[in-house]
C-alpha cells in the first residue's frame, strides 16, 4: 500500500485534477490552499447558474454541508446531477449531521437522489446518517462508539458508498474490505477545516485510480503522514504553527517519509 500512496500522490501532482468544491464559508480558503499544496486545482463555485457547467468539466465534486443555505442546497443538487451525468465522482462531507434536522435531512436527500461515491465524516456524523442517533455538540461529536468498524461497514452497505470514518483510528470501507489507518496527530482536531480538507484530498486521489476504496485509503494515509511531520516541526508551538507546517508538508513530504510513516491494516470479511 505504501507504493500506492506514493504513486497516487505523484499522479495528483502530475495531472492537477480540477476539484469542484461546494463547501462551507469557514474552510474555503484553507481547502483551496491545501488542494494547491498537493498539486490539485481547486475551484469554489456555488452559484446555481454555473455549478452544472463546472461540475461537468471537473474531475471530482466535493459537497460539504458545513454552513448550509437554501441556495447552497439547491446548487448541490444541480451540481450533483450534472456530475452523475458526466461520470464525475462525488465526495460528500456531512458536517454536523445529527445537530439539526435540516442538516440531517439535507444529507440524506443528497444520498438518496445523487449517486455519491465517498462519504467522509466522523463517527457521530456517520452514525446519524444511518439513523443510529448520536448526540452532536454543534458540528462536533465526542461520542464513544464501541465498534467503529461495524458502524462504518454498516453505513457503507446501507448507503452504497465508500465510507471514510475519521477519528483516532481512521476506517475506510466498502462494507466488505476495510482499512484501519493509524496515521495523523491530535493537532488536526485543533485547526478548523482539517476534516473538510481531507474530503477534498480524498476527492483528488480518487480521480487518479479506478479503485475508489484503495485510493480513499491512500489519501487518508498520505494526509495523516503529512500531519505527523507537521506536528513534529511545530512541537511545543501549538495549532497556529501546525496549520502553517501542515500546508508546507502536504507540499514537501518526501516519498521516503511517506513509506516510513504509513500505518495501515487491511482486512476482508
Amino acid at each position: 500500500m505504501n507504493d500506492i500512496v506514493v504513486s497516487l500522490r505523484k499522479k495528483v501532482k502530475e495531472h492537477a485534477p480540477l476539484i469542484h468544491n461546494i463547501t462551507n464559508v469557514v474552510v474555503t480558503n484553507f481547502t483551496a490552499n491545501g488542494l494547491y499544496a498537493i498539486g490539485a486545482s481547486p475551484v469554489m463555485a456555488y452559484a446555481k447558474e454555473e455549478v452544472a457547467d463546472m461540475a461537468s468539466i471537473a474531475q471530482a465534486l466535493v459537497l460539504n454541508i458545513g454552513t448550509l443555505t437554501a441556495e447552497d442546497v439547491e446548487a448541490m443538487f444541480i451540481a450533483g446531477q450534472a456530475a452523475n451525468k458526466n461520470n464525475v465522482p462525488i465526495v460528500l462531507d456531512p458536517v454536523g449531521v445529527g445537530a439539526t434536522s435540516y442538516r440531517t435531512e439535507t444529507a440524506k436527500a443528497l444520498l438518496e437522489k445523487i449517486d455519491i461515491q465517498v462519504v467522509r465524516g466522523n463517527a457521530g456524523e456517520i452514525a446519524n446518517l444511518i439513523d443510529e442517533n448520536v448526540e452532536m455538540k454543534g458540528v462536533d461529536s465526542n461520542v464513544q462508539i464501541n465498534n467503529l468498524v461495524d458502524l462504518a461497514k454498516k453505513a457503507a452497505v446501507k448507503l452504497k458508498t465508500v465510507i471514510v470514518l475519521t477519528g483516532k483510528t481512521d476506517i475506510v470501507t466498502d462494507g466488505v474490505t476495510y482499512y484501519q489507518i493509524q496515521n495523523g496527530d491530535e493537532l488536526l482536531t485543533k485547526v478548523t477545516g482539517t476534516g473538510c480538507l481531507l474530503s477534498a484530498v480524498v476527492a483528488s486521489f480518487i480521480t487518479q485510480s479506478n479503485n475508489i476504496l484503495e485510493a480513499s485509503a491512500a489519501a487518508v494515509c498520505f494526509y495523516g503522514s503529512a500531519a505527523e511531520v507537521a506536528a513534529s516541526a511545530s512541537l511545543n508551538k501549538g495549532p497556529g504553527h501546525f496549520q502553517l507546517h501542515f500546508l508546507d508538508y502536504l507540499y514537501t513530504i518526501t516519498d521516503e517519509k511517506i513509506k516510513e510513516l504509513v500505518k495501515l491494516e487491511k482486512s476482508i470479511d
